[in-house]
């Protein structure tokens, strides 16, 4: 393969324009797709397969109907060892984002998958993101940013697992476009779900008053000292290098005349500043980073249950940001007293129990929850939530003898709502809250 270098910056366009990759007026953008229920292919050896957006090769791989397939149609790829799907010809018009559905066959373990792409004209192979791992249960979508122009083709390959076998469908194309589709109304925006108790910034609603920042949107509760919820939508655009800021600060925009908690409030307590919004889901700026250091953005949580439980499900959300996907959170807590341990250098850790701290001006909570809406990555997120999309729902005790293991505290968005008076999810269709709100996540845990 051949190429010529030319300066960046005028060099591009020309290339682009050289190559019809621009023109005068913007290009429709168009999506190939393949749902793998045409064709046929029932063994594993490597054969070609004609389908719907046209000829695949099989190799390892077939396409199975049986009742362990997980499939949204009648048919799905099934793959095993290490198994490939070709496409045979080539995409016109590039690529800007891939999307795939997965899932383990049957109650085979978890195997992973990797998408890569050829430009026409070059032998080489180029891996796109991150492997991606399938486990059993129900379809999951995986979404991958390409941008690449011209015309190219996909592979996806089985990369780990073993005799485990993994099931692929509904495989979709959308073109390359030279200027990404806007943000639709509504989307990408930290109350995107809804606004789950109705709060607003009146100084007459003082256990229910509404902070938005740009960081995320929480509702404080005066009396209590802490939020009853905060929410908050998270992204790559988001995420950065930043370090942490670790400036704990009473936050000056609650009304005048309220009770500001301050660092000092929890000092001595065996309690955590734990934070709703992570310091590590906000680096992408020095103010974003420090804007979650608020108190008003804070609960005493026990230290376990912060730094193991919860940063154990922080850090995986962030993996499924990582992994082409982007993230509604909501985070709260509700009951009154917990446990935590005051650390003394030198002296044996001492537990505490309390129900309140900072001479009862901060309750501290019995239950901790999170609410995460798993999308991979588009527009139009509220009218995308359907029965398939990941919802995870924890609720956790806030005690000190907890691990990093999350996964045990799964329950649904309805027993929160029940547990706390809220209305989760509500800028969802009742029909669609119905079904969501009503599921247990059986997803991974890492």
């Amino acid at each position: 393969m051949s190429f010529s270098i030319v300066p960046r910056a005028a060099g591009l366009s020309l290339l682009l324009a050289l190559s019809g990759w621009l023109s005068p007026t913007a290009r429709a953008q168009t999506t190939t797709t393949e749902s793998f229920d045409s064709g046929a292919k029932t063994t594993y050896p490597a054969a070609a397969v004609p389908l719907g957006s046209g000829s695949w090769t099989f190799d390892d791989a077939l396409l199975g109907a049986e009742a362990q397939d997980h499939r949204a149609g009648t048919q799905a790829a099934r793959l095993q060892q290490r198994g490939t799907l070709t496409m045979d010809f080539f995409l016109p018009d590039g690529a800007s984002t891939v999307t795939v559905q997965h899932a383990a066959y049957g109650t085979d373990a978890t195997a992973a998958f990797e998408l890569w792409y050829q430009t026409q004209g070059c032998p080489d192979w180029v891996r796109v993101g991150s492997p991606v791992v399938a486990t059993g249960y129900a379809l999951q979508t995986a979404s991958f940013s390409v941008n690449v122009p011209g015309s190219l083709r996909f592979q996806l390959r089985k990369v780990s697992g073993g005799a485990a076998r993994l099931n692929l469908d509904n495989f979709a194309v959308a073109s390359f476009t030279a200027t990404p589709p806007p943000v639709a109304a509504g989307d990408d925006e930290h109350l995107t779900m809804g606004n789950p108790s109705g709060a607003v910034a009146d100084v007459n609603m003082p256990t229910n008053y509404l902070l938005e920042k740009p960081q995320y949107a929480l509702s404080y509760h005066r009396d209590q000292g802490k939020p009853n919820w905060v929410s908050w939508y998270l992204a790559p655009k988001w995420l950065g290098s930043t370090p942490r800021q670790d400036d704990f600060r009473a936050d000056p925009t609650l009304p005048a005349g309220w009770y500001r908690v301050s660092t000092g409030s929890y000092s001595g307590s065996g309690f955590d500043r734990g934070h709703n919004t992570p310091s590590a889901d906000r680096t992408s700026s020095v103010a974003d980073n420090s804007a979650t250091f608020l108190m008003t953005n804070m609960i005493p949580q026990s230290p376990t249950n912060n730094q193991q439980t919860w940063a154990a499900l922080e850090d995986y959300g962030r993996t499924l940001v990582g992994a082409g996907n982007e993230l509604y959170i909501i985070m709260g807590s509700y009951g009154k007293g917990g446990s935590g341990e005051v650390r003394v250098s030198g002296q044996p850790n001492r537990p505490v129990f309390a129900e309140t701290i900072d001479q009862g001006r901060v309750q501290v909570p019995r239950r901790v929850w999170k609410v995460i809406v798993v999308l991979p990555r588009g527009t139009n997120d509220v009218s995308r939530v359907n029965a398939s999309t990941r919802i995870i729902a924890i609720d956790t005790p806030n005690d000190n003898g907890m691990t990093r293991n999350w996964g045990q505290y799964r329950t649904t968005v309805d027993a929160i709502e029940a547990a706390t008076g809220l209305d989760l999810l509500s800028a969802l269709p009742t029909s669609v809250q119905q079904v969501v709100e009503a599921q247990v996540d059986n997803g991974p845990t890492n």
